[in-house]
């Protein structure tokens, strides 16, 4: 066991877990004034949840076994796991190794609401939440990291292309494609300052979130650091910069969000790419980001709320596909991309794309009819979506 390398894992959970109460400021600053407590309110109550599910039973479905397609139980409760030693092969205690994984679906979760925040009723959302981590958060994160199917057939993930990013922006378009759109589509004035608190919070958060997926204090950390942070740099200015171009207006709400595509295009290549290719990624996911919560959703009509599919759904199958071309064999745990004249690579990123895609959507619709059975409607009623959920539940209501 190495000292440093728990150190730097143990702080890297705990960036991560700051994460999630960000994202619901970031979430609470681009919606709706009626739902501001809720949406935050949400983030708090899902590190709750997730928390619990993952100690539960998570944690050994995603990384107990040998199956192909989802773990066992060995580890309910987190029983088993040592906390002196590593049966994964690396210089961190198993213990560690569950308490930084532990922090991802709790932010997965919470990015799954931002799709549907204020029109899905809080019973059913958290109903359907804790079956979707058990059946579609699970088994993804087996198949990815815990050599299960899709690492086998030698698909990369660094820290959660497919099982972070896809899986909750899919899942958050289909919701709201169930639920059909708000009743209340007018724009609204947004809170620039819970945008760049929360936005930042997510920014800092997202260094340990891929830095800290190396598993050691390492020079795939380092790697996988410098990535992140000029990846986010790039997207920012690409986003400004077609967004003037459209628009005539650079907006601070849009800048914060360019900086979070190209985080979420980084994320399954941080590790497997040089500083130059996280750069040219950073640039596509800032165009592409912007393209996908304009024009894109525009163009087909869905009401994604907070752009939740925009930005983690496309974006997250946009790095995972890139990882495939840009991947260096020349850095440690990385394999070899099309840059490298292997086409095999990218075939198996397409594939990994293309099952999560159908776990994802064939899931969803699956656990939305059974969370219907358990707690009745998913929506709530015009009524109450017309007041909002600060005043049904919270007791207050925010003036002007």
């Amino acid at each position: 066991m190495d000292s440093g390398s728990i150190a730097w894992v143990l702080t890297s959970a705990v960036l991560v877990w700051i994460m999630t109460p960000g994202l619901g400021l970031f979430y609470a600053g681009l919606g709706d004034k009626k739902n501001l407590l809720h949406t935050v309110g949400i983030s708090v109550l899902l590190i709750g949840l997730a928390t619990v599910v993952w100690a539960l039973l998570g944690y050994s479905l995603s990384f107990g076994g040998s199956g192909s397609l989802i773990g066992n139980l060995h580890f309910w409760g987190l029983n088993h796991v040592s906390l002196s030693g590593s049966t994964r092969g690396l210089t961190i205690p198993d213990g560690a190794f569950a308490i930084f994984q532990g922090m991802f679906p709790i932010i997965t979760v919470t990015i799954i609401t931002g799709s549907v925040v204020g029109r899905m009723r809080l019973k059913s959302m958290l109903v359907f939440l804790t079956l979707w981590l058990l059946f579609i958060y699970a088994p993804l994160a087996h198949m990815v990291w815990d050599n299960g199917f899709l690492a086998k057939l030698g698909a990369i993930d660094f820290a959660g292309g497919t099982v972070v990013h896809i899986s909750s922006g899919v899942t958050g378009l289909v919701l709201a494609l169930i639920l059909g759109p708000r009743n209340d589509q007018k724009p609204h004035q947004t809170n620039p300052i819970f945008v760049l608190v929360g936005g930042f919070l997510l920014w800092v958060g997202w260094f340990g979130f891929n830095s800290g997926s190396a598993l050691a204090a390492n020079n795939q950390a380092i790697v996988a650091l410098i990535n992140s942070w000029v990846a986010s740099s790039a997207a920012v200015l690409s986003w400004g910069l077609i967004a003037y171009q459209i628009q005539k207006r650079v907006t601070l709400d849009g800048l914060v969000t360019g900086a979070l595509a190209g985080l979420v295009a980084i994320t399954p290549a941080a590790g497997y790419v040089k500083p130059w290719a996280a750069i040219v990624m950073g640039l596509i996911a800032g165009v592409l980001g912007f393209i996908s919560i304009t024009t894109i959703k525009n163009f087909f009509g869905y009401d994604d709320t907070l752009d939740a599919f925009g930005i983690h759904g496309i974006g997250g199958t946009v790095g995972a596909l890139l990882t495939g071309v840009f991947a260096d064999k020349n850095l440690p745990g990385s394999a070899a991309g099309l840059i490298s004249g292997h086409w095999d690579l990218l075939g198996h990123q397409v594939i990994a794309v293309l099952v999560t895609l159908a776990l994802v959507v064939i899931g969803t619709l699956v656990l939305a009819g059974i969370t219907r059975v358990i707690a009745g409607p998913l929506r709530m009623d015009d009524t109450d979506e017309s007041t909002g959920y600060d005043k049904l539940i919270h007791l207050l209501v925010i003036k002007d």
